[in-house]
């Protein structure tokens, strides 16, 4: 049996340039510039991660209680779920309707594997909640990307060890979490190459079902 775990910022749908600009505005208010550039360091990890690490950019890590990070996150969700109303399915990326409807046709069981506790938001938004068997709750995991917790938590909810899976990410933390469980990795990369992935493409349209199912198979029999 296969499945397919799926990052959801940068692969199902760019939701990442609302979060860009949701922590540039945060910084702005607290007197820290949040440029793209450090913004890459903020792919894939969770929300009070990375307003930990915006604190220690602008060397203001020890100004806060918890109690504070706590509200200044809640600011910050507050500022990108107004910035996500208006998305909506034609806000998926190229190619992933088509590759999640060839995963059903197939049985291939599929789950989400994000740092964002907004997904089960975004997909119903995007209109494609129905494709997906599980959605790991990140509030449930005692430890975030790059640590391989939350993908063997997908692979099993949805019934497969993580080596059977095949995982989807764009982001460096994400890749270096799947392939610390011995999953096999798919890098969608934009902008920075992503070390480490089994395949690379640009964009879902770059890929064949079932010749990936092949060479997962492949590599997993000589294993």
């Amino acid at each position: 049996m296969k499945g397919f775990i799926f990052d959801l910022d940068g692969v199902i749908t760019d939701t990442a340039k609302y979060h860009y600009e949701a922590w540039r505005n945060l910084g702005e208010k607290l007197g820290i510039t949040v440029d793209e550039k450090f913004n890459e360091q903020l792919k894939g990890i969770s929300r009070m991660d990375s307003l930990d690490r915006i604190l220690a950019l602008g060397n203001k890590e020890n100004e806060y209680s918890l109690y504070e990070k706590k509200q200044l996150a809640a600011e910050k969700n507050a500022y990108y779920l107004n910035l996500l109303q208006g998305l909506g399915p034609d806000d998926l990326l190229s190619g992933v309707k088509e590759f999640l409807m060839a995963a059903q046709e197939r049985n291939i069981p599929c789950a989400i594997a994000s740092a964002s506790k907004n997904a089960p938001l975004i997909l119903e938004k995007l209109d494609v909640n129905d494709y997906f068997e599980a959605i790991v709750d990140p509030a449930s995991l005692a430890k975030g990307k790059p640590h391989p917790e939350i993908f063997i938590r997908a692979a099993q909810l949805i019934g497969i060890e993580a080596t059977e899976a095949i995982g989807f990410e764009d982001a460096q933390a994400g890749v270096d979490g799947i392939k610390a469980c011995g999953m096999f990795a798919v890098g969608i990369e934009v902008d920075e190459p992503l070390i480490g992935v089994d395949i690379s493409v640009n964009s879902f349209c770059d890929l064949d079902i079932d010749k990936l199912l092949e060479i997962q198979r492949n590599r997993h029999t000589a294993q």
